[in-house]
């Protein structure tokens, strides 16, 4: 019998002692970890926009919130308070509802506030003096001095003027509970140098893959290269795109729900730069790993663990995993995070299977494959 191509020994010429590979992954971490530095520095040179970027979903989610409250507070105070009169002018009404302009409701003495400003307003009122006949001539006793005071409050309880509700309006941009918060002066530091680490990492990443693919691929076969050739391209699109999903899709409802929960406890929200970007990190991140279902299943099909009848026979119990999974890799514990990754997953199971049916296969290099598992 002949031959197959893959029992021929390839790497006859290209031999090398355990001093000579050691020799080449120096090399290859030496030029990775140049890329990386310089990936670095680029990612602090923008690292400043990529925060102000990464604020983008949390402050549109706070305009929002604070936005709808003061919406709820207007039309409570029109009911209560003002009984349908506006201390607005309607143009300013009218910004309220294009999001432009937020409110604050305060107490004040109208006629105090007009006689401040010089316009005409009657004069203030004085405290009118209070006389207490005396029981006793003792000044010092007790249940006399107490008469004083019951009487001087009740004096100037009736001498206080008519407090009514004025708006203070301001704009949304304005708002400092908008701004997001650092706790101490070097946090705002060291999210600086997090941000553009994380940056300089994107952006070397294919430089620094290439330096540890050209030192694997040197004792991988043919077919084994093929594998990486096929599967890296689409494991990275499924990548981005959970990601993406994640931080333009995700993150309004995970917010909304969440801010909403803070408003039904009456919890005002301090958001912190440090825990912010952290959880920005790790959703996108959560999601991207788990899109890489369809590449896993197909792995697996391949090797001869799995089956596609198996997988069409069990799909009930994979969705069972597929949602235990899904509130274990998003980590905003929130049920919208869960159920965003959960649905996409569903479909990605069954992508997952067409993959296994439709996608060609070399019969000689799947053998191989599976011998070297074994």
């Amino acid at each position: 019998m002949a031959k197959r191509k893959y029992d021929e020994d390839l790497f006859e010429s290209t031999k090398m002692t355990f001093g000579e590979h050691l020799e080449e992954l120096r090399k290859c971490f030496f030029k990775g970890g140049i890329g990386l530095a310089l990936g670095m520095v680029i990612g602090l040179i923008f690292a400043t926009d990529v925060v102000r970027f990464i604020q983008t979903p949390l402050t549109g989610a706070l305009e929002t919130h604070y936005r709808e409250r003061s919406k709820a507070k207007l039309k409570e105070y029109a009911k209560v308070h003002l009984g349908g009169e506006q201390y607005a002018p309607p143009d300013v009404l009218a910004r309220l509802d294009e999001g432009e302009y937020l409110f604050d409701m305060v107490l004040c003495d109208v006629d105090d506030m007009r006689r401040r400003l010089d316009l005409s307003a009657p004069a203030a009122p004085t405290l009118p003096d209070v006389e207490v006949d005396p029981q006793r001539d003792d000044e010092a006793d007790e249940a006399f001095a107490e008469r004083k005071r019951q009487r001087q409050y009740e004096a100037i309880q009736e001498s206080l003027p008519e407090l009514k509700p004025v708006f203070l309006w301001r704009r949304v941009a304005d708002d400092s509970r908008i701004t997001l918060k650092s706790l101490s002066s070097e946090e705002t530091f060291m999210i600086w140098l997090k941000a553009g680490f994380v940056v300089g990492a994107m952006i070397s990443s294919p430089w620094v893959f290439y330096q540890v693919w050209v030192f694997v691929a040197a004792g991988l076969y043919p077919h084994e290269r093929h594998y990486v050739y096929v599967f890296l391209p689409f494991s990275l699109a499924l990548f981005f795109s959970g990601a993406a999903l994640a931080f333009f899709v995700v993150f309004r409802f995970v917010l909304k729900f969440l801010l909403g929960f803070n408003a039904s406890m009456g919890i005002d929200p301090d958001p912190r730069i440090s825990e912010w970007l952290s959880f920005v990190i790790l959703l996108p991140l959560g999601f991207g790993i788990a899109f890489q279902l369809p590449l896993v299943m197909l792995f697996l099909q391949r090797i001869g663990i799995m089956s596609i009848e198996l997988y069409l026979s069990k799909w009930r119990i994979a969705v069972l995993v597929m949602a235990c999974l899904s509130a274990v890799l998003s980590p905003g514990g929130d049920p919208y995070s869960m159920l965003f990754m959960f649905i996409p997953l569903v479909g990605l199971y069954f992508l997952g299977i067409g993959l296994c049916r439709y996608m060609p296969r070399n019969t000689d290099t799947d053998e191989e494959l599976m011998q070297s598992m074994a």
